[in-house]
């Protein structure tokens, strides 16, 4: 029996990533919990387990995909049986497309003068009336992408459940599989083009689908020929990328998921209009999308409440209600992304598809700069003293923990200390619930730089920890952020953040707090300085020291005596001690 291994919830907040690698074939017995696919999330690298045992019958993803939680990646034939249980109701959904395409009205010989009446009853015997599949819900926040590739064409037969589109979301990419079966009559969309939930892609024949007949069946063609005719005047001024024109079944097949066969006639002419604009039309009535664009709102950021997705009026007003009153919460009031240019007008170019790490934080630093009010001070420590000490005592405490004595790790230390001495920067910002959260514990991140993005693993309980064992931590923690290895606990729970740069240069910048983080300390290069000293100039090691921190939870004034007592812990080492 051949069973679909689908890819199981990974953790809080990760929705799908990029496939690395399949770990197996086809062919491969595989046994229960062996790894099948290596894949890389938005928070770290995965190799997924398989919850069935089996021998693998088909792989449906392929290295370099994305994919979403739920998608299946797997078939597995568990105990070598067929799918031939289905064969009593996939047999005349098979054998019926061959007469309906030229005569809709076959199945009812008894009454060629009058078709519709039949419709009801034919979807039980796999009748030519025509049902439309529109795009079903891909997931929570999805709300369309764009067509990669259309799987079927014209003339071929389709199963229940089989993939007919292949969709790259904002988020993954999803093979899109129908819920109706029959033959494919006709297909409304392309490679490139973009659509949304409900929207209609394919018409089929001899589809097992009572539901959707019933509701084409009794839909009036002439009512809706108003209406529709006056739709391609508005989609041409919304950015509708919709072929217009098809008649009523326009409209039909958003508001009811169907489209009546009398509209199928006029479709082929429509499907081979130009498109308007690269966006289909939002699930919406023209009023609904006028009042968004009155209140200077993306229709297609607005979440629709009604059947299949659609949106009316109080969604809008619910959504811009959202923005006006949550600025914190970043992604409601960022600024639309920018729409670039062609630049190969200027000459030759490569385009290379973010990577899930990457996309990730764009979108985090994105929400973070655009959501919390920024401030930034600088400061530098004479670390002259430190380095001495360092250099000194580092080599051999080296070779007894095998770890590294840096200044980061030391700069951990001291940020822990901080962080006891002043617990507003030990905190979060809750603006939905009015309160300000006070963490007991002391976990710090540490920002790591690696060929697949910037990863942030977390150490934790700092404070109680000696400098010797952050070292030692540290270096496990990056080493395993470089080869891809961590896991998304290690990157989790942070209260605070440090990113040192000294070792690639610069003498200051501006870090981005890592919300909901309240502050963030970046080092830059240390560097030998004049200073005066007792009289005269004297060479002092300086090293320059950026801290932001989120100004609606800490004050200025408290920003530079957290900054200073930073300064001061690096400059006297034997206060660590104390």
């Amino acid at each position: 029996m051949a069973t679909e291994f689908k890819i199981p919830n990974l953790g809080d907040g990760i929705k799908g990533g990029d496939v690395l690698n399949v770990l197996v074939k086809v062919g491969d017995t595989v046994a229960k919990d062996q790894g099948v696919v290596e894949l890389e999330t938005d928070k770290a690298t995965i190799e997924v387990p398989s919850s069935i045992a089996g021998t693998v019958a088909e792989i449906k993803v392929k290295s370099g995909d994305k994919v979403t939680i739920g998608q299946v990646v797997l078939t597995l034939d568990e105990g070598g049986s067929s799918a031939a249980a289905s064969a009593p109701t996939s047999s005349p959904e098979k054998a019926s497309p061959a007469a309906p395409p030229p005569q809709a009205s076959a199945p009812s010989p008894s009454k060629p003068a009058e078709p519709a009446p039949a419709a009801p009853a034919a979807p039980a015997a796999g009748s030519g009336e025509p049902v439309t599949f529109n795009i079903p819900n891909l997931g929570d926040g999805i709300k369309g992408g764009d067509v990669l590739n259309v799987l079927v064409k014209v003339g071929d037969a389709v199963a229940k459940d089989q993939g007919v589109l292949e969709l790259e979301t904002d988020k993954a990419t999803i093979e899109v599989p129908s819920s109706v079966a029959g033959t494919v009559t006709e297909i409304k969309v392309k490679s490139g083009d973009k659509v949304t939930i409900g929207q209609a892609v394919l018409v089929l024949t001899g589809a097992a689908a009572a539901p959707a007949a019933e509701t084409a069946a009794p839909a009036p063609a002439a009512p809706a020929e108003a209406p529709a005719a006056a739709a391609p005047n508005f989609g041409a001024k919304t950015g509708d990328s919709k072929p217009k024109g098809s008649g009523p079944g326009e409209l039909v097949d958003f508001a009811r998921g169907a489209r009546p066969a009398a509209a199928s006639a006029s479709a082929p002419a429509a499907a081979s209009a130009p498109a308007v604009d690269n966006r289909p039309a939002a699930p919406a009535a023209p009023s609904v999308r006028r009042l968004a664009r009155q209140l200077g709102l993306d229709i297609h950021t607005v979440n629709g409440t009604g059947p299949g997705g659609r949106i009316s009026a109080d969604d809008v007003l619910a959504h811009a209600k959202q923005v006006i009153t949550s600025p914190s919460s970043g992604g409601g009031v960022a600024a639309p992304a920018m729409v670039l240019p062609d630049f190969t007008k200027w000459g030759p170019i490569e385009r290379q598809p973010m990577r899930a790490i990457r996309r990730k934080t764009a979108e985090h630093m994105v929400a973070s700069w655009t959501g919390v009010p920024h401030v930034t001070q600088h400061e530098k420590a004479d670390v002259t003293d430190l380095e001495s000490l360092r250099q000194k005592f580092g080599k051999t405490l080296e070779a007894q923990s095998k770890g590294k004595l840096t200044v980061t790790a030391v700069a951990l230390k001291v940020a822990a200390a901080a962080l006891k001495a002043f617990p507003q920067v030990n905190a979060s910002v809750d603006m939905a619930g009015e309160a300000v959260i006070l963490k007991q514990y002391v976990h710090i991140g540490v920002a790591v730089d690696t060929d697949r993005g910037l990863l942030v693993p977390v150490i934790r309980d700092v404070d109680k920890k000696n400098v010797l064992e952050l070292a030692v931590e540290l270096g496990q923690l990056a080493e395993k952020a470089r080869n891809g290895k961590l896991s998304l606990d290690e990157m989790q729970g942070g209260c605070f953040t440090i990113t040192n740069l000294g070792g690639i240069g610069g003498t200051s910048f501006t870090p981005i707090v890592n919300q909901p983080e309240a502050a963030i300390l970046g080092m830059s290069r240390s560097r030998l300085e004049p200073v005066w000293q007792d009289g005269q100039f004297v060479p002092r090691l300086m090293l320059p020291l950026s801290l932001s921190y989120d100004h609606r939870i800490v004050d200025g004034a408290d920003g530079i005596r957290f900054l200073r007592y930073i300064v001061d812990r690096l400059e006297h080492p034997f206060l660590l001690a104390l």
